[in-house]
């Protein structure tokens, strides 16, 4: 019974009263918390009786009883009782659980909270008067009892029980009935749902039954409708879940709660048909459905090709998008007539087509193209985002897209609760007699295809900002986060300005990626003030101060080792500091380097490095080079583009000289080899075997390089380590010449482009271009200047300075002056820090005189994991590639290159 039931009778007749009627298994909420007690008017004692002796105030009590019914009503007593003469009083409130044996499973003092209404005190010889107040007292009782949805069953008796002198007591009785608690919850029948998973499941719609809960019929149905919906996304249509109640022993009204599922057959997609579809053929239509495809060999390892009925509408509405985008505007899909073609023996999986009616219509031009509600930008501004005009079939892309940018557009100023949508008014179905008015449905069109769009803005308000604040930056201090957004503190909201930010903050690589619309940006309206808004940046610190040390194996570095202290944010105040001591088999790399990149507090970078490295190139030579270098850079532009500056000092030495090097035979077919590498060359006087002498040739002198690079850097790449969307574009010039014994100009342009495909997935490029020539007196250029490509940084299938022009007899790689790199890749991520990449790489090297040529160009393609290693800081990569195109190239033991080539690297390619 629900509180706003009819009150409760309350017979006084001594005989036993009529049952009351059972109340509504499923009750009301809760009410109100019911008011503090109030004890009813105290009656004085009768003359000639002696005090009362005082006792606890027990104004109800439990009555158990060995055979499961209420305790027989105690008599009466001639030495307690009311003044003769007087009204009904209110003798005993009285609580019992006939049903259950008078146990109660729910501690005693808890209903005794919600009984307000006290019995007679005869010890005291206090008499509460039975008044039709006390009733309307017990009426309230009865809805509080009612109200805690602690009960099945509730009724409330009133029976006379007369004293001696004659003055009737009133005993008042309530009949409790408690529901049934959960003690055990069970998922059985199911070879596919995981009780485990149906808790998460159950725990994400806050619909967990708890243990020592009350039996809930509506919750019990939610989690028969959620298990349903779990095998429905499974393929598993025709499931069926049912549920049973079992007492069990332990208390009163204890249940065993089970679910029974049966899975049934798995319903898997193999043929989508499309009835009635004309303009648009079913391949693209199906290509639009993204949950119900036909089952293949690739999607069934992504679980794709089962029938999920719940998802079917959002595919549908996918197809329709389809037909907007295309000028059909009232374009419908029907529900799919479901044809099964085959059943498995086992009966566990049952192959079926999907046949999807579908209703094209007409295809609608635009009419009028108009706008309504724009008061700060102007429609002439408008028009050219949309790309519609009169006559042209109508797009809801083109609108979605011009909605986009129009939203972009009002953010600029501050308009960020900017909304729009289009109203279309298809002037075929207008009645003629009444152009506000359209046609029936089903009747026929009264001209042509032809629809009027009007664009509804909704401007809203323009928005300042009043606070910018950072959370979680416990390590980088304000200023450094300050500088890097291209907000102000009472200055225009801009939402393109705030995502410019974020990018440039994700660049610096100190925190944790935020991205917009995820938590770490939050943009609320500021309390009290309108027309403003507190931007806050939730910030996670990454550990940027590293001291490391390790071991690993590459064919860059061979066999390494390696001892670093690098901080990329020095202090929290952004700096880069870093200490490198690294020596393989093939390598020793010792590094000092510090950058400021706001000196002096602007905008402003400055490094500085001092280095010393030796490269050992396999059947090649060693090379040996120390310097100092310097960079200054400054912004061209407030977010991605910046000029630097570099001015380096090198001194080169080569030794352990590939003997090929020095063949006379060699030297004389490359006439500048020998200034090239610096060759002293001494002719042993003639003998009779050799009447020319012998001519030997070794490394001798250095070359010095003193340059000046500028260069010009846009960079909107997201992540330095793991990028999904922008694009990088570096041009520079090595202008070496002032100083030094070798004069070039090497100019060098880069473009790198990353476009996010789906959420997990992204695909990335880059073309690379270089040139190289000396002037003045330095006529042959050094051999470690020249262009050479291969290696894990170029064309990932073969090795270091494998590409490029050779010597035709030796095979030795003497490089080029002018190169083409391209490479590209699909990047796919797994699990964290772990990606897939799919890669294609195509590279080649000419020398002077020569013109580059499509069957010159040396290809690698295959499949890398690269893996984010936290120690040092850099990616780990296990590379296969393929050499489709590799002839003519050699490996540095001067083998052929090999058709596929596996190989461990460190770093990235672009």
């Amino acid at each position: 019974m629900p509180p706003s039931a009819p009150q409760p009778p309350l017979p006084t007749t001594p005989v036993a009263p009529p049952a009351t009627p059972a109340p509504d298994p499923v009750p009301a909420a809760p009410g109100t918390d019911p008011a503090s007690p109030r004890p009813g008017p105290d009656v004085p004692p009768a003359p000639g009786q002696p005090p009362p002796t005082p006792a606890p105030d027990l104004p109800a009590r439990s009555v158990l009883d060995a055979e499961g019914a209420c305790a027989v009503i105690p008599p009466t007593s001639a030495t307690a009782q009311p003044a003769a003469g007087s009204g009904p009083v209110l003798r005993v409130v009285e609580l019992c659980f006939p049903t259950q044996g008078n146990v109660s499973s729910i501690e005693f003092e808890t209903y005794l909270y919600y009984i307000k209404t006290r019995g007679s005190r005869p010890s005291q010889n206090v008499w509460v008067p039975y008044t039709p107040e006390v009733e309307k007292d017990l009426v309230e009782d009865f809805k509080r009892l009612w109200a805690t949805n602690f009960l099945d069953d509730l009724a409330v008796e009133v029976l006379d029980t007369p004293y001696p002198n004659g003055v009737v007591g009133k005993y008042v009785r309530f009949r409790l009935e408690e529901r049934q608690r959960v003690k055990i919850v069970e998922y059985v029948g199911s070879d596919k749902i995981e009780a485990t998973k149906v808790d998460e499941k159950l725990r994400e719609i806050n619909n967990v039954i708890r243990l020592d809960s009350f039996i809930d019929p509506a919750q019990i149905r939610r989690v028969e409708s959620v298990v349903r919906e779990m095998l429905a996304e499974k393929g598993y249509i025709d499931g069926e879940v049912t549920h049973t109640i079992t007492p069990i022993a332990g208390g009163p009204k204890l249940v065993n709660l089970a679910f029974q599922i049966t899975d049934g057959p798995r319903v898997l997609i193999k043929d989508i048909d499309f009835i009635g579809n004309e303009a648009i053929g079913d391949g693209a239509l199906k290509r639009r459905m993204k949950e119900n495809k036909e089952r293949t060999l690739i999607n069934r390892f992504r679980s794709k090709g089962v029938y999920q009925q719940a998802k079917f509408e959002e595919d549908a509405e996918n197809v329709r998008g389809l037909y907007r985008e295309e000028g059909y505007i009232a374009a419908r899909i029907g529900q799919p007539e479901i044809r099964t073609l085959e059943t498995s023996a086992d009966g566990k999986s049952r192959q079926v087509q999907l046949r999807i009616p579908v209703s094209e219509g007409r295809r609608y031009r635009v009419g009028k193209f108009a706008f309504e509600g724009n008061t700060v930008v102007k429609a002439e501004a408008l028009q050219p985002i949309f790309k519609l005009e009169t006559g042209d079939y109508y797009s809801e892309k083109k609108i979605r897209k011009g909605l986009e940018k129009a939203r972009e557009l009002y953010g600029t100023g501050g308009y960020f609760e900017f909304t729009g949508f289009p109203d279309l008014k298809p002037l075929d179905m207008v009645d003629p007699s009444d152009p506000e008015k359209f046609l029936p449905e089903g009747a026929e069109p009264n001209g042509p295809p032809v629809v009027d769009v009007t664009m509804r803005m909704q401007e809203g308000e323009q928005y300042f900002i009043n606070r910018i604040t950072f959370k979680g930056n416990s390590t980088t201090r304000d200023n450094v986060i300050r500088r890097e957004l291209n907000l102000l503190e009472g200055g225009v909201f801009n939402t393109e300005s705030l995502k410019n930010s974020v990018r440039r903050l994700n660049q610096l690589g100190y925190f944790k990626q935020l991205e917009e619309g995820q938590e770490g940006i939050d943009v609320k309206k500021t309390p009290g003030e309108k027309n403003k808004v507190d931007v806050t940046l939730a910030l996670q610190e990454q550990n940027r101060n590293q001291l490391t040390f390790g071991a690993g194996v590459s064919q860059f570095e061979g066999f390494f080792g390696q001892l670093a202290f690098a901080t990329s944010n020095f202090l929290g105040r952004g700096e880069t500091l870093s200490l490198s001591l690294a020596a393989g088999s093939r390598t020793q790399f010792y590094q000092l380097a510090f950058t400021e990149p706001y000196l002096f507090d602007r905008p402003i970078t400055a490094g500085l490095d001092i280095s010393r490295r030796a490269i050992q190139y396999i059947g090649a030579f060693t090379q040996e080079t120390s310097g100092i270098n310097t960079v200054w850079g400054f912004p061209l532009s407030r977010n991605f583009t910046r000029a630097f500056l570099q001015y380096s000092f090198e001194r080169t030495t080569i030794r352990d000289l590939n003997e090929g090097f020095s063949d006379p035979d060699v030297i004389g077919r490359n006439p500048f080899l020998q200034d090239s590498l610096l060759l002293q060359c001494v002719t042993s006087p003639p003998t009779e075997e050799n009447p020319l002498g012998e001519q030997t040739c070794t490394p001798g002198g250095a070359r010095t390089i003193s340059k000046f690079v500028p260069s010009v850097v846009h960079n909107t790449v997201d992540n330095p380590i793991f990028p999904n969307t922008g694009r990088r574009f570096t041009a520079s010039v090595d202008l070496a010449g002032l100083g030094g014994n070798t004069k070039f100009f090497k100019p060098r342009v880069e473009y790198v482009q990353f476009l996010q495909h789906t959420r997990r997935t992204s695909l990335g490029f880059r073309v690379e271009g270089e040139y190289i020539r000396p002037w003045g007196d330095t006529l042959p250029l050094p051999l470690f200047e020249r262009l050479v490509q291969g290696g894990e940084f170029s064309v990932r299938g073969f090795d270091i300075r494998s590409i490029g022009p050779r010597d035709p007899v030796t095979g030795i790689v003497l490089g080029g002056n002018k190169s083409l790199l391209f490479n590209g890749e699909y990047l796919i991520s797994i699990a964290g820090p772990v990606r897939l990449v799919l890669f294609y790489d195509a590279g080649q090297v000419r020398n002077i005189g020569e013109n580059f040529a499509w069957s010159e160009f040396k290809t690698s393609t295959g499949a890398e994991v690269r893996f984010f290693m936290p120690v040092l800081n850099v990616p780990f990569r296990l590379i296969f590639a393929a050499n489709p195109q590799r002839e003519g190239t050699l490996r540095n033991d001067y083998t052929p290159t090999r058709n596929f080539q596996f190989r461990f690297a460190v770093g990235s390619t672009f």
